[in-house]
Parts: C-alpha cells; structure tokens; sequence
C-alpha cells in the first residue's frame, strides 16, 4: 500500500489492516453485507471515523444498505498487497522472538517470517517454527532480498543491529526493544515496547474511568 501516494492520515493507515481482518472473517462466514455500525462494534472505532476512513477510497457503501462485503475484502486486499506475500527477517530469538517465529502471520495476513538470526550458538542451525536460525554474523550474507526486520535483540544491541540492517537494504524496522533506534529518514521505524503499553494501560485503568474514555 503506497500511503503517500494515496494522501490517506496515518491514523487511517494503520487502522486499514483492522478493517481487513474482520472483513475477511466475515467473507469467511458467507456474510454479504456488514453495516458501519456493525463494524463499530466488531473494531472498536466509531462510525463516523470508519465512514470518514472509508471516504478517503471513494464510495465503497451505499446509504441505507452498508457495504457490500466482497467488494470491501477486494477493496482491502488490494490496497494492503494482499496478493504478495512479504518476506521478514527476524533478530534475536529469545523469548519473544521464539514466540515470533511459532506464530508466523500467516494464519491472519501475507506477511511471513522467512528467516532468523541469533548469536546464540545452541540455537544457529536449528529450526524454529519452520524458520532457520542463522549466525547473525552471516546476516549480511544471508539476509537476501528481505526489505523488513522485526528486532527482538536486547537493548544493548539495538541501535548496533539497526545500523547493520539499514547497510544491508532494510527499508522497515519493527522494532520490540525499549531503545529508541536512529536511522535514515529513509528508513521506517515501528517502535513497540510492551512495557511502556502495559504502564499506559495501568494508569488509564486507575485514572480514566471506561465511561469517560468511552465519551471522549
């Protein structure tokens, strides 16, 4: 999906991929049509914003009958790249990448963890999860025409490993460390640290009552 060139908010954007998914499972339940109210409720995003989101493609419903679901799911699978598969390269497998590789998108989009890298010479030579763990002294080498990398390293390693992708052609960084990596501006960055999510959900329990957020 080209962002810049369709002018579409990145709020928007990242909220495609969540229309998708429910779409697609209610394509899978031979569903015909689904209503903005209706995917209010399943995606937990108001009506109005589903319907401002939706504007900026042209007109995919009609009012009074919702939107067709064929055509939404032709719609998004064709925005999104559905019909490419997108290849990953992972770094690090601990835990976290561990549970990574056992999971592997697959299940829910085109997005596939083709291979691993690790430092660890009890896990390089294994497969993980279908996926071959790799020295992350032949990333380089071995990395191929992978354009993504989901960062799974400690915190230490971090901005080390983000220089040595971005030389090695990664344009797109998920990164699962707490450090705050620096890269290109060429370069995308995701930054996901599930501690910092956890604390933020922890302080909206405690201070923000659910009727409140619900209002705003």
């Amino acid at each position: 999906m080209d962002i810049e060139q369709t002018k579409i908010p990145q709020a928007t954007a990242k909220r495609l991929p969540l229309y998708y998914r429910f779409i697609n499972n209610l394509h899978s339940q031979g569903k015909l049509r689904v209503s903005s109210k209706e995917l209010s409720e399943a995606v937990k995003v108001d009506s109005a914003t589903i319907r401002r989101d939706f504007s900026y493609f042209g007109a995919l419903g009609k009012k009074g009958y919702g939107y067709n679901v064929e055509h939404l799911l032709s719609f998004f699978r064709k925005t999104l790249d559905q019909d490419e598969v997108t290849e990953v390269a992972l770094i690090g497998v601990g835990n976290l990448g561990t549970a990574f590789l056992n999971y592997n998108f697959m299940k829910n989009n085109n997005t596939r963890i083709k291979i691993a890298f690790d430092a660890d010479q009890k896990r390089v030579g294994t497969e993980v999860g279908g996926v071959d763990v790799e020295h992350i002294d032949d990333l380089e080498k071995k990395l191929g025409n992978v354009s993504v990398a989901i960062l799974t390293v400690p915190s230490s390693a971090a901005q080390g490993m983000a220089d040595r992708l971005v030389e090695a052609g990664i344009s797109a960084i998920l990164n699962f460390t707490p450090a705050r990596i620096t890269v290109p501006s060429s370069v995308r960055v995701h930054h996901i640290d599930l501690a910092v999510e956890l604390q933020a959900l922890v302080y909206f329990l405690k201070h923000y009552p659910l009727e409140e957020a619900e209002e705003e």
